[in-house]
């Protein structure tokens, strides 16, 4: 019987012809070459069917160490989470420049999606690579280290080989000091400017039929940390942001008319705390709820209208959302394939809960994004394709060619990339 791989989210799934785990990049190099068709996996954390494959699935968890350290610059494999390497990191003196909240992505599938984080001088994830060694369709371990190799590897969906080991480039580490605060919408978005640029990293998660928002904002500070007491840490993370929330959202699709009023009522609990600690371990959310999400990056200056434009969907609509949705800023950057190619970039992500209706919900706001040149990310749902993504991307081409060069027989291929990127023959 064929073993079913499944995401975090429970929502995507697939029955690879086999499941490889390489412990070393020659294993991996054996595995490329021996066979047809191919696909690598992270943690599951992408909400889209990126990973998904009928052929090989190549896991890479077993590869997860930190391999060399060169001052600033650590080179690690691909398979080490984003948790496990922050903890590493720390040990060193060491920390990432930025960060996402989600810390059980492994680094080579966060760098491929264009994973981001957010503060509006900080470029996502990708930004921070190097240097890296990937497994190309030929079979053949390729170092890249600069130019357009770089710049398309950086995001590559998977789709241009395996990478064995990535570089970045680290900061000395630092503590975080974070304040999450409830504020009212009508006073967050006009202000919306002055707050992003006045905080290292700043962002909002705000819940509809409510007009608040819970605003975190961070400052880097050489303070000690303080780590917070195991006991009001649990409270916040596990029974506020994570059981009542889940309790919340269970109501809801149980009594879908009752979602404006529960969604008011959790606001009211939500209370101001503070974190100060080592970056890795604020940046970083306990996540126990499932949910399915979609997201896009637009134009930073586009960001309050968009915002109220969606929120306005909702209400007009009286579409059943229990889920917050969440605005972040990020800067520019050149990764051939980053949602924030070029620009400073606000992302806006949507979200619903496990086993209620998303789709009609999402392709509304989808429509939405694509007036101000919505780029989706990666890693999460949406309905482009190949033919309306290319206009997206000045360098889509450049991206292409080098596809064909690296994987000219579309070892890499998958329904997803051939989707997205289109069939590597093209």
């Amino acid at each position: 019987m064929a073993r079913i791989w499944r995401n975090w989210a429970r929502d995507q799934r697939c029955a690879p012809e086999r499941i490889e785990r390489p412990r070393s990049e020659e294993e991996l190099v054996r595995v490329v070459a021996g066979a047809r068709r191919l696909k690598v996996a992270g943690s599951g954390h992408s909400f889209t069917d990126i990973a998904c494959t009928d052929a090989v699935m190549v896991d890479l968890s077993r590869m997860n160490r930190v391999l060399d350290v060169a001052g600033e610059d650590v080179t690690v494999e691909a398979g080490i989470t984003l948790h496990d390497l922050g903890e590493q990191l720390a040990a060193r003196g060491l920390a990432m420049e930025n960060q996402g909240d989600v810390d059980q992505q492994t680094v080579a599938g966060a760098i491929s999606t264009a994973t981001h984080g957010t503060g509006a001088l900080f470029r996502n994830l990708s930004a921070q690579v190097v240097g890296m060694r990937m497994v190309t369709g030929s079979g053949a371990a390729l170092d890249i280290r600069e130019g357009d190799e770089l710049r398309a590897a950086r995001v590559s969906l998977g789709a241009l080989g395996a990478i064995s080991t990535v570089t970045l480039r680290c900061v000395p580490g630092f503590t975080m000091h974070r304040i999450e605060e409830p504020r009212p919408l009508d006073e967050v978005l006009p202000r919306l400017d002055e707050l992003v640029d006045g905080h290292d990293h700043w962002e909002a998660f705000t819940l509809p039929y409510t007009r608040m928002a819970l605003t975190l904002r961070s400052t880097r500070t050489d303070s000690e940390p303080r780590r917070r007491p195991r006991a009001s840490a649990f409270i916040r993370d596990v029974v506020l942001e994570n059981a009542a929330l889940d309790a919340a959202c269970r109501l809801g699709r149980r009594i879908p008319a009752a979602i404006p009023a529960i969604n008011r009522s959790f606001a009211a609990l939500v209370s101001r705390t503070e974190h100060l600690d080592s970056s890795h371990r604020v940046y970083a959310n306990t996540r126990l709820v499932r949910f399915t999400e979609m997201e896009y990056g637009i134009p930073r200056e586009h960001a309050a209208q968009a915002l109220e434009r969606v929120l306005a969907l909702i209400e007009r609509r009286r579409l059943r959302v229990g889920f917050p949705i969440e605005l972040r800023m990020v800067a520019g950057d050149d990764a051939m394939l980053s949602t924030a190619y070029g620009r400073p970039t606000a992302y806006i992500a949507v979200h619903q809960y496990q086993g209620m209706e998303y789709e009609s919900y999402f392709r509304a706001v989808e429509a939405i994004m694509e007036d101000y040149g919505g780029r989706p990310h990666w890693g999460k749902r949406h309905y482009q394709s190949a033919t309306t993504l290319g206009p997206l991307y000045p360098d889509w081409e450049r991206f292409q060619e080098m596809r064909r060069r690296l994987d000219p027989e579309g070892r890499f291929e998958n329904e997803y990339t051939r989707r997205v990127l289109g069939p590597v023959g093209r």
